[in-house]
């Protein structure tokens, strides 16, 4: 008989906390319904308070996010040209704030459906997903944003004046932050490729040839930036990535070789 999860009606703070223990009763339709309006109206009331709170904390975020461009005066070369770009920053920062509560509540809400392998598959994932993607966002923060944006202040200094439109430099920083830390979710789709037996590691390990070549391509699709130094630190990491993804592929295809040459036995 498949395992359900007990639910328990919570009037605090997360509506319906999960009971991990196993038990025979199955939820109605209207229950379902009420669970997901439930956790659709925390999801979406998380999403607005950390909107609300970027925004009033919005100065400190844009100090922050231009911390990487050093000696650089932003100008304003439109009325209320900041002040959009600063909604831009309260939204994105909101968001970016409010999605591991809005990921555990998607994730509370599919738990029932799943049995106990999927479980131990599932939420380990979407755990190292969410790492990796914080990762990414301070990988391309500390070294990626740097990189290019001294390449850029070095390049013309001699014959232009470095001065930036803020809403330009934010949607270069936001891209630049945001296609590393995607970057940084190829180990999770190389795993998953592996647990549904549709890439084995070793197929993974063999095509390295083209790996290299599709990890330069990568490098500059995702840098919004053309200096050679960002795109070569960039498919650097997606190297490091791939293999290391490879790798726990790999050792996922021993591990199950073991386990179905020991059941023969």
């Amino acid at each position: 008989m498949s395992e359900k999860l007990d639910y328990t009606k919570n009037e605090g703070l997360i509506p319906y906390s999960v009971n991990f223990k196993q038990s025979e009763s199955e939820m109605s339709l209207s229950e379902h319904l009420e669970e997901l309006r439930q956790r659709t109206f925390w999801s979406i009331g998380s999403l607005i308070i950390s909107v609300i709170g970027c925004l009033i904390s919005v100065k400190t975020i844009v100090k922050l996010l231009q911390e990487p461009a050093t000696g650089i005066k932003f100008l304003q070369f439109a009325p209320g040209e900041y002040f959009f770009a600063s909604l831009k920053v309260a939204t994105y920062s909101g968001v970016l704030l409010s999605s591991p509560f809005i990921i555990y509540q998607i994730t509370l809400f599919v738990l029932p459906g799943m049995t106990s392998n999927e479980r131990k598959t599932i939420l380990p994932m979407a755990l190292s997903s969410l790492i990796l993607f914080v990762l990414g966002l301070v990988f391309g923060y500390l070294l990626i944003a740097p990189a290019a944006l001294n390449f850029f202040i070095n390049y013309g200094s001699e014959v232009v004046e470095p001065f930036w439109s803020f809403e330009q430099y934010f949607e270069f920083i936001i891209a630049l932050l945001f296609s590393t830390a995607i970057a940084f979710q190829l180990p999770i789709i190389q795993i998953l490729l592996g647990l549904l037996r549709i890439v084995s590691g070793n197929t993974m390990l063999s095509i390295w040839r083209y790996v290299i070549l599709g990890s330069t391509v990568i490098g500059a699709v995702l840098t919004p930036s053309v200096d050679p130094l960002t795109q070569i630190i960039m498919s650097s990491i997606v190297l490091v990535l791939y293999f290391g993804g490879a790798s726990i592929v790999l050792f996922i295809d021993k591990s199950r070789e073991n386990i179905n040459y020991e059941t023969k036995i």
